[in-house]
This record gives structure tokens, sequence and C-alpha cells, in this order.
């Protein structure tokens, strides 16, 4: 054999398992980290939608919605809260707030149950509650015993 040259039965030096293997890894890795952030979020969301239904002032006013039988009349029973409500609250001890936005809906449509309320010496004091009936607009005020109809300005 001369010398420099290199014998015929050697095979090219081995590739590394990243260059055999990258085309399938890069897309499956990101799609695996797509995965994670969407699951995230998700996770995220449910947290906050849970804790804003289990508050005392969500669940004091769906209350106050499923009894009532101008509501009962308007949307059909049983009544049933929607998934995504919005709004806000906050609460501190004994003192706190709230606005919310809660989709509601029964056999004989959809409405939104739209809550202001205050909280002071740990009791809650509603400003604003009211069912609005989506098909026709009307507007059910739950407040007081002389509750009404309140039209839509």
């Amino acid at each position: 054999m001369e010398a420099g040259t290199q014998p015929s039965n050697s095979s090219p030096a081995g590739r590394g398992w990243w260059s055999r293997n990258w085309k399938w890894f890069v897309p499956t890795g990101c799609l695996a980290l797509v995965v994670l952030i969407i699951a995230f979020v998700v996770l995220i969301a449910l947290l906050v939608f849970g804790t804003m239904k289990s508050s005392e002032v969500y669940q004091a006013s769906l209350a106050r919605a499923k009894a009532d039988p101008a509501v009962a009349e308007a949307l059909g029973s049983p009544l049933k809260d929607g998934m995504f409500l919005s709004g806000k609250t906050s609460v501190d001890g004994a003192s706190g707030e709230a606005d919310l936005a809660i989709p509601i809906s029964g056999p004989k449509g959809k409405g939104t149950l739209y809550v202001v309320a205050s909280k002071s010496a740990g009791l809650w004091k509603y400003t604003t509650l009211v069912v609005e009936v989506q098909k026709t607009s009307e507007r059910l005020d739950l407040i007081g015993s002389n509750r009404e109809a309140v039209e839509q300005e």
C-alpha cells in the first residue's frame, strides 16, 4: 500500500446524533413548546375564572337570579351560568368591590347578569343587580321588592 492513502475497507467518520436526527427533533420540539404554552394559558384562565366563580358575591348574585320568578319566566328554568364571565372582584378582609357581567342561559333564551356591589363591615351591598334578556333587551332589576322591568336606554 502506498503511503498517504487510506485503505479501501475503512468507513468515513460517523455522523453524530444531532446531524442524523435534527430534521424531526426541531419540529417536534417546537410543537411541544407551543403545546406547553397553550396549556399554561388555559390553566391560568381556568384558575382565574374558578376563583371569580367561587367568590361570595358571584354565588349570591347567581342564587338571587335563579330564585327570581321574572328571570325564570324570561329565560326558563333551570338557569345555568356561562363559562366566560367578565369583570373584577377585589376583597380585602371585611371590605371589597365587585363589578361583574355573568352570562346566564335557560331553555327559553340567554341573558347577562350585571352585578355591582361593595363590601363594608363584612356585608355586601348591591348597587346594581340586573338581568338583561338577550332576545328582547329587556332589563329585570333584582334589587328590592319594588322590582320592575327597566327599559334599555
